[in-house]
């Protein structure tokens, strides 16, 4: 039998074919705009997604046993806001995650109603990308369109309604709206009422893995493709890709060096962050996970190689650095300020340490360290709520690096393992795909019998010892620093 996992991200739409044993038959994408309507905004229109989806199913499935097609599941860009109204017709264009518009917002929900009561009823603090402080602005300046609101969706499940008819979404893509009680897996009503919705206008939450419906008779006849196929619900982008690296389970650790970085952890417990300096969310293996960003990641390498060393020989710059452990020369990767642990958007980059034996080599291989020692004020955060962390899967462009691998592996004292796919979130939504249609009793099951691990680079004792004390110089680096980041954004 055959699944499809659709990928629905920032710029374009990717469908990925696969059978049972997770060998991949097609790939395609579609991209689509975004539009920049001021400085900070960030739409786009949710017709265009599915014009695109329907096109890039229509690839997809040309040359295929379209009658072998069991079941489609789905991985989306979180927070977006979709409104529909009565007829299910989109109000206005969606507003992205990476949209600013919102600081007024969040700063009404973390300072007047309060973080810790915030935090409280969804396991979160309130950030600009998050989907409930969108509703309140459109509710404060678009007032005739929150009137008409009958449903509000996310990214995805836009999709997967426009396919089955069903209003639905999952756990860990609710659990990002800051609408959601994460802890009971369920809509938050103190939320609700806070925001002036009432739970009808919510879709119907299910786990990632479980079935919400099947294709419309429409869609079907249209794409060539039996109406019992099943729609599986699906999940947010991180936690469906960490599915598609296999980290799932309890204390199972997978690092994303795109450009942010991003620290995504397994738990089978509940967990509340002190001052949420970590996402908790619901994962889409059934439990829970921990997540930390780095907005500057691989986004650091690139500035540093592009707009100052002016070069595109990735390889040929990290092979001069030899100083592991030993560079005097620290980074701080706040290129876009900073998400964890510091939620601080005035925070800059920096370098510290030079003198006047510093070389190019020396301040290529601090960007690289730099990004590691931040990815590593993530993992120290889980690791103080008790959960262990001995090995990490990671993906990603940066991770191409077998240099920065290296790095990570010292600075984090973990194992880095790499995995034989590197189709990320397409990837762990035809995993889904295939849970829910009984194929797998659980998606750690399908997980252990379809992922398979590709190279591993283990920490070095000696090189341990060393990245302690750096890491011990850098963490001391931001508080010294804060001040002056406040006033040169003149706050």
């Amino acid at each position: 039998m055959l699944f499809v996992g659709v990928d629905l991200g920032t710029t374009s739409v990717k469908l990925l074919l696969m059978d049972e044993f997770a060998d991949i038959k097609k790939i395609v994408s579609r991209e689509y705009p975004i539009y920049y309507p001021q400085t900070g905004w960030s739409e786009q229109n949710p017709e265009d997604w599915f014009d695109r989806l329907m096109l890039a199913f229509a690839e997809l499935l040309q040359g295929q046993a379209k009658e072998q097609v069991e079941g489609i599941s789905f991985s989306g860009q979180m927070h977006g806001m979709v409104i529909l109204d009565e007829k299910d017709r989109v109000i206005r264009p969606a507003i992205l995650w990476n949209d600013g518009r919102t600081q007024a917002e969040c700063d009404y929900l973390n300072n007047e109603i309060g973080q810790e009561k915030i935090s409280s009823y969804t396991g979160n603090m309130a950030l600009t990308g998050f989907t409930a402080p969108k509703l309140l602005w459109v509710k404060k300046h678009e007032p005739d369109n929150f009137r008409k609101i009958k449903k509000v969706m996310l990214p995805k499940d836009y999709l997967a309604f426009r396919m089955s008819g069903v209003y639905s979404t999952d756990v860990s893509d609710a659990s990002g709206t800051l609408l959601f009680d994460v802890k009971n897996k369920q809509w938050s009503q103190e939320m609700l009422k806070i925001v002036g919705l009432e739970a009808e206008q919510m879709p119907e939450v299910f786990e990632s893995y479980q079935v919400t419906g099947s294709l419309q008779d429409s869609i079907a006849k249209e794409l060539g493709l039996s109406p019992d196929v099943k729609i599986v619900a699906g999940g947010g982008d991180q936690a469906v890709a960490a599915v598609g690296t296999g980290t799932v389970g309890h204390g199972m650790c997978n690092v994303s060096l795109g450009t942010s970085g991003v620290v995504f952890v397994a738990s089978r417990k509940y967990s509340e962050i002190d001052d949420n300096a970590l996402h908790v969310f619901a994962h889409a293996d059934g439990k829970y996970h921990f997540m930390g960003v780095t907005l500057a990641a691989a986004a650091s390498n690139e500035w540093w190689m592009k707009n100052i060393l002016e070069s595109a020989d990735y390889d040929k710059e990290q092979a001069e650095f030899f100083k592991l452990g030993e560079n005097d020369v620290y980074f701080l990767p706040y290129l876009m300020g900073e998400r964890t642990p510091y939620n601080n958007p005035a925070a800059r980059a920096a370098f510290i340490g030079m003198d006047m034996e510093t070389s190019r080599a020396d301040m290529t291989g601090a960007v690289l360290e730099g990004v590691a020692f931040s990815l590593r004020d993530s993992l120290e955060i889980v690791r103080k709520n008790g959960v262990e962390i001995n090995s990490i899967r990671i993906n990603g462009g940066g991770a191409k690096s077998r240099l920065w691998c290296e790095i990570i592996a010292n600075v984090l004292n973990v194992e880095v393992n790499k995995i034989h796919s590197e189709e990320g979130p397409a990837f762990g939504a035809a995993i889904l795909a295939a849970v829910g249609c009984e194929k797998y009793k659980t998606v750690e099951q399908a997980c252990a019998k379809l992922i398979k691990l590709s190279s591993t680079v283990k920490p070095n004792q000696l090189l341990l010892e060393k990245y302690n004390k750096k890491y011990e110089i850098y963490h001391g680096l931001y508080p010294v620093l804060e001040e002056s980041f406040e006033k040169m954004a003149g706050n």
